[in-house]
């Protein structure tokens, strides 16, 4: 599967989209050996369960979802690409096999295999027909990632483990792509794909150069998307201060500043942009008509009342007070 002309697609699929009694075999028709290229086998005498949503950018597929206890196999009647694929999952008791070779996977640790080649994976995790797991999966063109790694068959079967900083960086990327609005043009979903493939390389063990390139793009952008993504679930909650930013994600203050100056905006500005947007989409909620204009503008991190008002207006060029009675008069 691939993006055609930049555009993003995103299909889900559910073994609810069965009939129990034909739920897992058409599982295993439908979406393993049609869509994943995989043959599933259950391991538990349990109905299968798993939900799964793809997202397809240039050259990138990105899956994520959960899944019960099976075996996934790529066979040599499966094959169909020569694709280099990555898997992480919030579970342990994952193991992975390939070219005679075998890794065994901790919570949060990640694998690559490739999908040019036999190879299988097992979840073992007992109860997982009940809870299933939580998985995250990439498909990328092998020409896509071979040039920013040395060799890249001596890296499959290898574990990434969880606290591996550019595990950490392309995961948190990730979760942020799963959004839809993240990546809503096709000119963005190229630039998406392209820091994925900085950051798996890194994760790999990317070339000199390659891990050069990664540093002044991927991670920069992972980093920023991370640290917007941060601010905006702590507005009123908790510091968003360059010092407090830096703290949380592992960097300097000076570095937040510069990614921030990268695209013509100061960190300030930007949390005063969040701030006001927050404050407008309040005013605006039926289910704020019992907050103060002063409490909202406190909930979402301002200490001065008149400084909410003055910035608001100049923002908006309605105060607090107009936008909070239009949106009554419209309801």
């Amino acid at each position: 599967m691939n993006a055609t002309n930049g555009a993003v697609i995103s299909a889900r699929f559910s073994t609810e989209d069965f009939s129990e009694h034909e739920r897992t075999t058409a599982w295993r028709e439908f979406f393993g050996r049609e869509i994943v290229k995989l043959d599933i086998e259950p391991l538990e005498d349990r109905p299968y369960s798993s939900v799964a949503t793809a997202r397809i950018l240039p050259d990138l597929v990105l899956t994520s979802g959960n899944c019960s206890g099976a075996h996934y196999r790529m066979t040599h009647e499966l094959i169909s690409s020569d694709d280099i694929a990555f898997i992480t999952s919030a579970s342990d008791n994952w193991t992975a096999s390939q070219f005679g070779r075998e890794s065994v996977l901790g919570k949060d640790d990640a694998v690559l295999m490739m999908n040019g080649e036999p190879g299988s994976m097992i979840n073992a995790k007992l109860g997982a027909a009940t809870h299933p797991m939580r998985f995250i999966s990439l498909a990328i063109p092998r020409r896509a990632i071979a040039p920013l790694v040395s060799n890249v068959e001596d890296v499959a079967i290898r574990r990434i483990p969880a606290d591996s900083t550019a595990l950490r960086l392309l995961k948190g990327y990730l979760h942020l792509l799963e959004d839809p609005t993240e990546v809503a043009s096709p000119e963005v979903a190229r630039f998406a794909a392209l820091h994925v493939h900085d950051l798996l390389a890194l994760a790999m063990g990317a070339t000199r150069d390659a891990a050069e390139l990664a540093h002044g793009r991927g991670v920069r952008a992972a980093r920023l998307r991370a640290i917007k993504r941060d601010i905006v679930d702590s507005l009123g909650k908790r510091e968003v201060g360059a010092m407090a930013l830096a703290k949380r994600h592992g960097v300097t203050p000076r570095y937040v500043h510069r990614l921030f100056e990268a695209e013509g905006v100061t960190l300030s500005q930007f949390v005063l942009g969040q701030r006001l947007a927050r404050a407008h989409r309040m005013l605006g909620d039926p289910r704020y008509v019992g907050h103060t204009i002063s409490a909202i503008a406190f909930e979402i991190g301002f200490g001065d009342l008149s400084t909410f008002n003055r910035d608001f207006r100049r923002r908006f060029g309605m105060t607090p007070s107009d936008v909070r009675a239009a949106a009554c008069t419209a309801n």
